[in-house]
């Protein structure tokens, strides 16, 4: 039919009445998906003996599949510079970081459920280098856990006439924690639904407090989950390239999803881990 088009999209759409432009909210972009490490030559590993049988305890770890919540350590702090260094390179660096506390970095493989762990001291020097292998580093688990409580916060500012959803999120939040336990299914709820004031957000931020761990998952757009001073209490919210905020969740669980590997993602990581150390053999 001539003259009828099916576009759409900004500029697609006339104009409201009162000159208001339809506007698209933009979504995530530059999802990241596996690609093989590049690592030396078979040749040029020669020297590199102590970090191919620690690579083979992981693999090891790997095929042990470790159970949800839980982890397999491999220390590398017996290891010279190089030999860390070439244990980086071959691990590579996946989808998602993490700073817990003061003194944890944490560093997702390209090996999905492989977490390099490095812990420095007071001034900042590296203190230890492990690797764990699991669905999410325990150690940081338990940093998540270490100071925070198991009941919401006081409030400070209950009777702002400006609240307005808020003290009943917070009701809400209080009962699911109350009956959470580890292993049920994570009670969402997704604040980007919901009118909230100003006061609303401070409020809410007052209840949860501030937790010790921080984790940036890029797997698709930026999701950044944030522990609270509550435990299994989490703020998850995902950015749109623009860094604007497109959904703004608090999540009751052990730990949020979007941060944690699966098991199919560990029995995919064990082949490709095999595939890489068959060149050394």
């Amino acid at each position: 039919m001539s003259g009828f088009s099916t576009l759409t999209g900004p500029g697609s759409q006339p104009l409201e009445e009162d000159g208001a432009e339809l506007a698209y909210m933009e979504m995530p972009k530059g999802m990241r998906t596996y690609s093989i490490p590049s690592v030396p030559e078979k040749e040029e590993a020669r020297g590199f003996g102590p970090a191919l049988e620690k690579l083979e305890e992981v693999l090891a770890a790997l095929e042990t599949a470790p159970p949800a919540g839980g982890t397999l350590r491999i220390d590398l702090d017996a290891l010279d510079k190089p030999n860390r260094e070439f244990i980086g390179q071959v691990l590579g660096e996946g989808e998602v970081s993490i700073i817990a506390g003061a003194s944890l970095q944490v560093q997702e493989s390209v090996l999905a459920g492989v977490w390099r762990i490095y812990e420095v001291d007071a001034n900042g020097a590296l203190a230890s280098d492990r690797i764990e292998v699991g669905d999410f580093p325990e150690s940081v688990l338990k940093a998540a856990q270490e100071l925070a409580g198991s009941c919401l916060l006081p409030a400070e500012s209950a009777a702002d006439p400006n609240l307005m959803n808020a003290p009943a999120i917070a009701t809400e939040l209080a009962d699911r924690l109350a009956a959470y336990l580890n292993g049920d299914a994570p009670h969402v709820i997704n604040l980007s639904l919901l009118p909230l004031t100003d006061e609303d957000s401070a409020y809410l931020g007052q209840r949860l407090g501030q937790g010790q761990v921080t984790v940036l998952s890029r797997g698709y757009g930026n999701c950044r989950i944030s522990s609270t001073a509550v435990t299994n209490a989490w703020r998850v919210r995902y950015f749109n390239s623009r860094e604007a905020v497109i959904l703004d969740t608090i999540e009751v669980t052990h730990v949020p999803a979007v941060a944690c590997a699966a098991k199919e993602d560990l029995e995919d990581s064990a082949e490709r881990l095999a595939e890489i150390l068959e060149v050394y053999r």
